[in-house]
């Protein structure tokens, strides 16, 4: 797969009114309505699926084949966390309030994860993506994004540093585990106002235990579980990381605009269907962060508009294949940790 940037010329000065006309066009056509209907085909249809495959479970219980029914588990709890993303966002209704009970149900019932505590770290990535004081998906932790994250790293942070692009797959499958664990950390911290998430969580995981030793062995049951969430940590996260790693990385010298910040640190997957369905449309990454609350379907539909004004105004508009996205991303954090290989090498 080949990787295409789009630009004319020079960059241009995006901030204020820059995005203006671009907001005018895609209201005009009619992309920022919301497609209440659709979703809740939507929900319907996966709700459904996941209950057909927990009745699979039951049937089949007794036997280890169980365990290859942790995949269409697996991909239908990603669907239920693209849902929880989307009512985030206020993509699905217009009220508020229902967003937050969709969000809820998705994320704290059916998931077993804070909806409250996704929807601060994720506002907080979508006002300055890939801004290392500000954004927490590129904030120093296990991972890091920048060399200045790196230096001085020592010990099982310095080797992590060193491998960090070898790895970077397999730690996702620890990432389901990771999203529960943040989720009780911030509900216990705010157990006073999230009384209800708390509530949800605690009968996902009653539920969800319950279910699985009754329905299969004390083995099986504890196999199944680990092999769903790192399922679905890393066809999340593969979905996840391709949009901004390896892109660019304002500082706190950067002066852009809404346009600028959103388009120059995000790329999009070429594809098409089952790429959308695959990716919860955050394959359309650009469009997404132009327009937070534009429903996901209309994503496809605004993506030739969004280009096209790129284009005009000169503002590279990246777009590449899938197993190009995840070289770029690698390649990136390959680089960052580059100099403590160096400084590992020369003390040998």
């Amino acid at each position: 797969m080949t990787s295409t940037v789009t630009t004319s010329g020079t960059t241009p000065d995006t901030r204020g009114s820059g995005f203006a006309p671009l907001l005018r066009e895609i209201k005009a056509a009619g992309l920022l309505e919301r497609r209440t209907a659709a979703y809740a085909i939507s929900i319907g249809v996966n709700v459904a699926l996941m209950a057909l495959t927990w009745a699979a479970i039951a049937a089949v219980g007794s036997s280890w084949w169980v365990l290859l029914l942790a995949i269409p588990l697996a991909v239908l709890t990603t669907r239920a966390a693209f849902v929880g993303h989307d009512a985030g966002h206020q993509q699905i209704a217009s009220s508020r309030r229902l967003h937050d009970w969709i969000g809820r149900l998705h994320a704290d019932l059916l998931l077993g994860m804070s909806y409250a505590w996704w929807n601060d770290k994720h506002n907080r990535h979508h006002a300055n993506p890939n801004h290392t004081d500000k954004d927490p998906d590129v904030g120093e932790g296990i991972l890091v994004w920048t060399r200045e994250q790196a230096a001085g790293r020592a010990g099982l942070e310095g080797w992590l540093s060193r491998n960090q692009a070898r790895i970077f797959f397999p730690l996702l499958t620890l990432e389901g585990f990771n999203l529960k664990y943040s989720g009780i950390r911030f509900v216990l911290a705010h157990r006073r106002t999230e009384k209800v998430e708390f509530g949800l969580m605690i009968v996902h995981l009653v539920l969800y235990v319950s279910a699985l030793f009754v329905l299969l062995s004390p083995a099986q049951a504890i196999v199944f579980a680990l092999l769903h969430h790192m399922i679905f940590g890393l066809h999340l996260g593969s979905v996840f990381a391709p949009g901004h790693k390896g892109m660019e990385m304002p500082g706190e010298d950067s002066d852009w605009g809404h346009l600028e910040k959103q388009v120059l640190t995000s790329r999009n997957i070429k594809g098409g269907l089952v790429t959308d369905w695959m990716m919860g449309g955050l394959n359309y990454q650009i469009e997404h962060h132009l327009f937070p609350s534009m429903p996901r379907a209309n994503l496809r539909l605004a993506q030739p508009i969004v280009q096209e004004y790129c284009e005009k105004a000169g503002l590279p508009y990246l777009t590449t294949g899938l197993i190009d996205s995840y070289r770029m991303g690698l390649r990136h954090m390959h680089d960052v940790g580059s100099e403590l290989r160096d400084e590992k090498a020369f003390s040998q």
